[in-house]
């Protein structure tokens, strides 16, 4: 089934729009707190059309990434009992009772990890703040993982060029249905070991 593919397609022709950029900052930021698209999606396909911006493209999706998660940061620690319906609603509650575990158990590396993984970021910052992790730390793990993560994507199609945009495109369907099999298989076993 060609889920993914009309999508990437779709998001290739808007990073040529003259506004890119400021709709992968806000792209970045939202999927920090609420929005379901990871950035990586708009990355992939500016950094093909502007391969000299690699960098740049990176850092502000880095940047814009981090001031979300401190957004999702606040909201957790102010006001958790508002959006904890909303967490209940989209389907998010086992998510975050994982969160809060790897928090407790983990902390700084959880926050790394979790920003390098397909793991709900938005789920990660609000917990981050619900248990009042401590902010220069919680700040650290997102640069260190949003970076490692964004500026991998970047320099993997920057080096790639054409060639790996179209291996991208030939198995972004395929890559896409992967990542759900893990995460599904992921949610399997922490629900088990839970």
């Amino acid at each position: 089934m060609r889920l993914f593919r009309p999508i990437y397609d779709r998001v290739l022709t808007w990073s040529r729009h003259r506004h890119a950029r400021r709709y992968l900052g806000a792209l970045s930021f939202a999927e920090s707190v609420f929005f379901p698209i990871p950035p990586d999606v708009m990355l992939a396909p500016m950094v093909l059309a502007r391969r000299d911006e690699a960098w740049s493209l990176a850092l502000l999706t880095t940047v814009t990434s981090v001031l979300g998660g401190l957004a999702g940061y606040l909201i957790g620690w102010l006001a958790l009992d508002l959006v904890f319906p909303l967490v209940e609603r989209v389907g998010y509650v086992e998510e975050y009772a994982r969160a809060v575990e790897m928090f407790e158990t983990w902390g700084i590396a959880f926050v790394i990890v979790a920003g390098f993984t397909p793991i709900p970021f938005k789920i990660i910052t609000i917990a981050g703040g619900a248990l009042l992790m401590p902010l220069p730390a919680f700040v650290l793990g997102c640069v260190i993982g949003r970076g490692a993560r964004f500026f991998l994507v970047a320099g993997l199609i920057r080096a790639g060029g054409v060639r790996m945009a179209d291996q991208l495109r030939e198995w972004v369907d395929a890559l896409g249905w992967l990542v759900v099999g893990i995460a599904v298989v992921a949610g399997v076993i922490l629900g088990v070991r839970g």
